[in-house]
Order: C-alpha cells, then sequence, then structure tokens
C-alpha cells in the first residue's frame, strides 16, 4: 500500500509539472511570438502560429473534457500532443521561407521554441499513451492513477469557472471537440488533396 501510494505521488508530481510546461510552451512562449511576429511583420511565422494556435485549441478542450469527467478525454489530449508538432513541421512552403529568412532574434527563438515544443509534445504523447486505457474502462478511470490527471483541469475550473457546474463546462468541450473533429476531417479529406502541404493556396 505504501508503495502504491509513493508511486501516485510520484506521478502526480509528473502531471503538474506537466502542465506547468504546458502552460510556457503552448501558451505563453507562442503568445509572445506571435504578438512578435506581427509587430515585425514576419508572414512565414505568422501563419505558422497561426496554424499552431488551431491545432493547439484541443489541448484546451481536453481541459474542458477533463472537467467534466469525459473518459474520452485521454484520447483528446494524445491526439493534440501528436498534432501540434505535425503541424509545427508539416508545411513545407512556411519551412522553407523560415529557413530561407536573415537570422533575428525573432527567427532565433522562434527556431528554438519549435524544436523544445516538438520534443515536449512527443515526451508527452509517450507519457500519456500509458494511460490511455483510462479512456476505454469507467472503472480504470475512476481509479487513483487516472484521476491524476484531472486536478490541475479541476484546480482551473475553480479559479476560472468556479459559479459553474463540471457538467456545464464539459457541454463546451464536446461541444469543442465536434467542431475541431469537423475542421479536421474537413482538411484532411479535402482540403490536403487541393493544396499539399502548401500553407499559402
Amino acid at each position: 500500500m505504501t508503495t502504491e501510494l509513493a508511486n501516485v505521488w510520484t506521478l502526480e508530481k509528473f502531471v503538474w509539472a506537466d502542465y506547468r510546461l504546458a502552460v510556457l510552451f503552448t501558451v505563453l512562449v507562442p503568445l509572445v511570438l506571435t504578438v512578435w511576429a506581427f509587430v515585425t511583420k514576419s508572414p512565414g511565422i505568422q501563419m505558422l502560429l497561426t496554424i499552431y494556435w488551431r491545432v493547439a485549441s484541443l489541448l484546451m478542450i481536453t481541459v474542458y473534457l477533463m472537467i467534466g469527467g469525459l473518459t474520452f478525454s485521454f484520447i483528446s489530449g494524445l491526439m493534440a500532443r501528436v498534432l501540434i508538432p505535425v503541424s509545427l513541421w508539416f508545411w513545407e512552403d512556411l519551412n522553407e521561407e523560415i529557413q530561407e529568412q536573415p537570422n533575428s532574434p525573432l527567427r532565433f527563438v522562434f527556431v528554438a521554441w519549435r524544436w523544445a515544443v516538438t520534443v515536449y509534445s512527443a515526451a508527452g504523447a509517450v507519457l500519456i499513451a500509458f494511460f490511455l486505457p483510462c479512456a476505454f474502462s469507467r472503472a480504470r478511470f475512476a481509479g487513483e492513477a487516472c484521476q491524476v490527471w484531472l486536478k490541475p483541469p479541476l484546480l482551473y475550473k475553480e479559479i476560472l469557472h468556479g459559479g459553474y457546474t463540471h457538467s456545464f463546462l464539459a457541454f463546451f468541450g464536446v461541444v469543442g471537440l465536434i467542431v475541431y473533429l469537423l475542421a479536421l476531417g474537413y482538411f484532411v479529406f479535402v482540403r490536403l488533396g487541393r493544396q499539399g502541404r502548401s500553407a499559402m493556396n
């Protein structure tokens, strides 16, 4: 029993560290870069960051799904960790434009962040993949190991949405997920065939 509690405590430390890194790498730094890119009129970086925000919105959707205690939030969380680095490296024209840009503080910070968030997302995907069974078993989902992942979203809920019920916030998460999947399906089955790996077309 002591060993099990120690394992849960260690996992909880990793989960909280993961959420703190998520705030840094997926919210604060790209927000600064987005403002910086628009101020300095860097169209390639602007476009890539715009695409990034659309894709990374799945992380926020996952937070609301976890607040509602929905098991498939683990699937959406894993999807976000996979899609974010894909969105940052997929576009051939944007990659070439950024590579050909003259050296500047913005380009240096952006490239460093792109590599950092790629490594972070890959590591996070591996970590959350171990807990994917939480998505397919309500009994497993109710266990301590799975519930640890819900603690940071629940704290977020208490800070920003204390007056709303879990089910009310989960509704917005589900609606957001449906819209996200429809947009992703349209891109994969319609736009991708037309424009390929060119973001500018």
